[in-house]
C-alpha cells in the first residue's frame, strides 16, 4: 500500500475501497472483503444509505481501529451549521464508531450558499477531536477559494469525479499549489468507455494487467488518492494488484491525452439537489 501524508500530518492510504449504490446488507460483505484483501480505508457517505454495513463490517474486522481510515460526508439537506452538528451525530452513530478519520462535505450546492458554515462546522467536529481530517467533495476552485479565505483548517483533499476523460487539470493544480489532495471518484469512468480505449488496452497489454489496473495506477502516479467500487470478489482483489508495476513516463503522457473534459456526474456549480 502507498500512504499520502495529508497537510495536517496524518497518513492516508492511498488506495482505498468506495461503496456508493452498494445496499447497506451487500457493504458488509463487500467491506469485509476488501479489508481482506488488504483495503484499510473506506469511503461511504450518509446518502449512501449503507453507514450501518460499512460500520459492522470494520467492528467486526480482525484489523484493529486505528489502522483502518474511515471516511463520510454530510448531505447537502443537512448543511448549515448546526445541522451538520447533528447530521455528524447521526452518522456517527449508524456507523457505531466513536470517531471517524475524515469528515467531508458532499456537494458545495452553491444555490444553498452553506458550505461555509457548514465547513466551519467540520472545523469544531477536528478540534474536538471526533474527526482526524476534514475536507470537501466536488469544489470547484471558485468554492475553494472561498473556504481558504474565510475559513481556518485548510481542507486536506477535495474528492472530485476524475478520469482519464475527465483529467480535472485546472481543479488539480489549484489544490496542488495549496497542498490539498485530489481524490478521484468514479476513478474507472464506472466501468465505461475509459476501459475500452484502445491506449488504454495497449498499455494494460504490455504490463500484463487489465485496464481497470492501467487506469488506477495512472491516477496513483499522478499523486491522486483513489477509491474504486466493487461488490465483486475477484475485481475488489484485481483493484488492489496495482503496486506491483509501474508506467513509463511516455505511457503516462499517452494516458493524459485522452481527456476530453467529459463528465458522467453533475456539474457542481449546478448540482442543488436536496
Amino acid at each position: 500500500m502507498n500512504f499520502v501524508t495529508l497537510n495536517n500530518g496524518i497518513k492516508m492510504p492511498q488506495l482505498g475501497f468506495g461503496v456508493w449504490q452498494v445496499s447497506d446488507e451487500q457493504a458488509t460483505t463487500a467491506v469485509a472483503k476488501a479489508i481482506e484483501a488488504g483495503y484499510t480505508s473506506i469511503d461511504t457517505a450518509m446518502i449512501y444509505e449503507n453507514e450501518k454495513g460499512v460500520g459492522k463490517a470494520v467492528r467486526e474486522s480482525s484489523v484493529p481501529r486505528e489502522e483502518l481510515f474511515i471516511t463520510t460526508k454530510v448531505w447537502n439537506s443537512d448543511q448549515g451549521y448546526e445541522n451538520t452538528l447533528r447530521a455528524f451525530d447521526e452518522s456517527l452513530e449508524r456507523l457505531g464508531l466513536d470517531y471517524v478519520d475524515l469528515y467531508l462535505i458532499h456537494w458545495p450546492t452553491p444555490q444553498f450558499d452553506e458550505y461555509v458554515d457548514t465547513y466551519k462546522a467540520l472545523e469544531k467536529l477536528y478540534h474536538d477531536g471526533r474527526v482526524k481530517s476534514i475536507g470537501v467533495c466536488n469544489f470547484e476552485i471558485e468554492h475553494l477559494e472561498r473556504i481558504l479565505k474565510e475559513c481556518d483548517v485548510k481542507p486536506v483533499l477535495n474528492q472530485i469525479e476524475c478520469h482519464p476523460y475527465l483529467a480535472q487539470n485546472e481543479v488539480k493544480e489549484f489544490c496542488a499549489k495549496h497542498e490539498i489532495f485530489v481524490e478521484a471518484w468514479s476513478p474507472l469512468d464506472q466501468g465505461g468507455e475509459v476501459l475500452q480505449d484502445e491506449v488504454i488496452k495497449k498499455i494494460a497489454v504490455s504490463h500484463g494487467k487489465t485496464p481497470a489496473q492501467v487506469v488506477l495506477r495512472w491516477h496513483l502516479q499522478n499523486n491522486t488518492i483513489v477509491i474504486p467500487k466493487s461488490v465483486t470478489p475477484a475485481r475488489i482483489e484485481e483493484n488492489f494488484q496495482v503496486f506491483d508495476f509501474e508506467l513509463t513516463a511516455d505511457e503516462l503522457q499517452e494516458i493524459n491525452q485522452l481527456n476530453r473534459n467529459r463528465r458522467k456526474g453533475p456539474n457542481p456549480s449546478e448540482m442543488n439537489n436536496r
